[in-house]
């Protein structure tokens, strides 16, 4: 045997004492108590936060309404307020890693309707919130407690298959349960309230929900303010419950119109906020995204790229050449400027607005050459196929020639919204501001600050015709108060004839589908 084959084997032995030292030490700890200590805490949480997520939920009655009260866990303590459709409110409350939420899962209508009737319930509507909130705290306490250590028992029978293992995880999840329980009373801060993190159209918080201060010191006129806030979402719900019916099939494309933001960053939680209610497939801007056209307004567009869906822009007699760029960096922009393109399946026309006001040097169009100018657009598009469907113009005076020539023109501009059907059949829809006109909405000298206005359009997936829309109307100071009304289109599927001539809207215009005054004037007022 040569002297290679003895130090291979040599060295074979060697590592196969090595191998079973490692496996004799490995067996010791397993068998030791740190290891079986640890394991069973391991078990505890795993199977605790299982049993959590399971059952740390109740539905209880509050009031008129019915809400899921949740516990789960969080990084960061917090209590969660969910009024659907109008946002959320945040608070951190406390400083224990569990996340408490409150969501209106249903407003019993025959509830709200009494309570509405009958103004005596209002103030006895205060008192019983709070006694419905604790009951309805409490029956969460104990069911989320019983599925967490139902869970961590459950999950170490499993694993370690000793019911003794199982009772000590079981006491582990419970110590945590109770620690986590302590820590959320002793840190509890009432002052969180006075700063709340809100999302979606809740723009108002501060003013919805009081200051710390007269939580603490005047509760029952708090108790007050809560009942007028449930009664104020119990007649939304009861309004929208009452809207006319239209039937979703499924497959209705639903597309979001907005205009004018002007360049006010609380207009992007308005936008965001109806994207995710309404469930949008698509955003519809039909210009004045932002105030003067400068470049340092452009970090205002990178906002677009924050929603899911497509948006669809063309550009306002605010927005420059360079907003139009900033707008089109953004990659769910679709810019549109004398062009079509086929967005979430319909066929958009868009062009920008010939004018830059803000800009006194220019010497812009005027209304005559900016109706011309639409008229030769809408000429452009006569006998395309496929067909438009919508056209989208800022200035409703541009839009006029595309009566006759598309179902449907979305125009802005005035910050008013109104809506009108021609007897080409073509339907003209402006937008009011979904920006409130911005700063500009402030320097009227009214009471009330411009109200923030958009609309949910739903059209047919087969024949791309819209069959109904809802107005959204946000107003009162700090957005305090919203408003839904749903309108249906009566003939979906109505001839759309070219016009002899090139008719202007000037008929009666329906704002919120009520004839009302005559459409406004071009020029919006600022």
């Amino acid at each position: 045997m040569d002297l290679r084959a003895v130090l291979y084997r040599f060295h074979r032995a060697v590592r196969r004492e090595r191998l079973g030292e490692l496996r004799g030490l490995a067996g010791r700890v397993r068998r030791g108590r740190a290891w079986r200590a640890g394991a069973v805490v391991v078990a505890a949480f795993v199977g605790g936060w299982i049993g959590l997520s399971l059952g740390g939920q109740v539905l209880t009655p509050i009031g008129p309404a019915d809400v899921n009260l949740s516990v789960s866990p969080s990084w960061r303590g917090e209590t969660v307020l969910n009024i659907a459709p109008l946002g959320k409110l945040a608070f951190d409350t406390h400083a224990a890693p569990l996340r408490f939420e409150a969501t209106i899962a249903e407003i019993r209508l025959a509830a709200a309707e009494e309570l509405f009737e009958n103004p005596e319930a209002i103030n006895r509507l205060g008192a019983s919130i709070v006694a419905d909130l604790r009951q309805g705290v409490i029956d969460l306490a104990v069911q989320a407690l019983l599925f967490s250590v139902a869970g961590a028992a459950l999950v170490a029978l499993l694993v370690f298959r000793s019911w003794v293992r199982a009772l000590l995880s079981a006491a582990v999840s419970l110590a945590v349960l109770a620690a986590a329980g302590g820590v959320t009373y002793l840190s509890f801060n009432p002052g969180a309230i006075a700063e709340p993190r809100y999302t979606g159209l809740l723009a108002g918080a501060p003013q919805v929900v009081g200051s710390a201060e007269d939580v603490i010191n005047h509760f029952s006129e708090y108790q007050t303010q809560l009942a007028s806030l449930v009664g104020n979402v119990s007649r939304l719900y009861e309004v929208t419950a009452a809207l006319p019916v239209y039937e979703d099939d499924g497959s209705t494309i639903r597309v979001l119109h907005v205009s004018d933001l002007h360049l006010n960053p609380a207009a992007w939680n308005v936008v965001d906020s109806l994207v995710e209610q309404f469930q949008a497939d698509v955003v519809v801007d039909s210009g004045d995204i932002s105030d003067r056209g400068s470049a340092a307004e452009d970090v205002f567009m990178d906002e677009i790229a924050d929603l899911d869906v497509p948006y669809v822009w063309v550009r306002g007699n605010h927005d420059s050449m360079g907003t139009q760029r900033a707008v089109q960096a953004q990659p769910n922009a679709v810019v549109l400027d004398d062009e079509i393109a086929e967005v979430a399946g319909l066929r958009f026309y868009g062009a920008g607005d010939p004018r830059f006001t803000p800009d006194k040097a220019l010497d812009n169009p005027t209304n005559e050459e900016v109706a011309a100018l639409g008229a030769e657009q809408a000429r452009g598009i006569e006998g395309v196929e496929p067909p438009v469907d919508v056209a989208v113009l800022h200035d409703p005076l541009q839009g006029e020639a595309f009566s006759g020539e598309v179902p449907l023109v979305l125009s802005g501009h005035g910050h008013r919204r109104w809506t009108e059907l021609e007897p080409t059949g073509t339907r003209f829809f402006v937008q009011g501001s979904t920006g409130g006109a911005g700063l500009r909405g402030l320097d009227h000298g009214e009471d009330e600050p411009t109200p923030y206005e958009a609309s949910v359009l739903y059209f047919d997936a087969e024949t791309r015709r819209l069959q109904a829309w809802d107005d959204v109307t946000l107003g009162g100071l700090g957005l305090s108060s919203a408003q839904i009304e749903r309108h249906i289109e009566a003939d979906p599927t109505r001839r759309i004839t070219p016009a002899t001539a090139s008719p202007a809207p000037s008929g009666t215009p329906t704002p919120s589908g009520t004839p009302s005054t005559p459409s406004p004037p071009a020029e919006s007022p600022r």
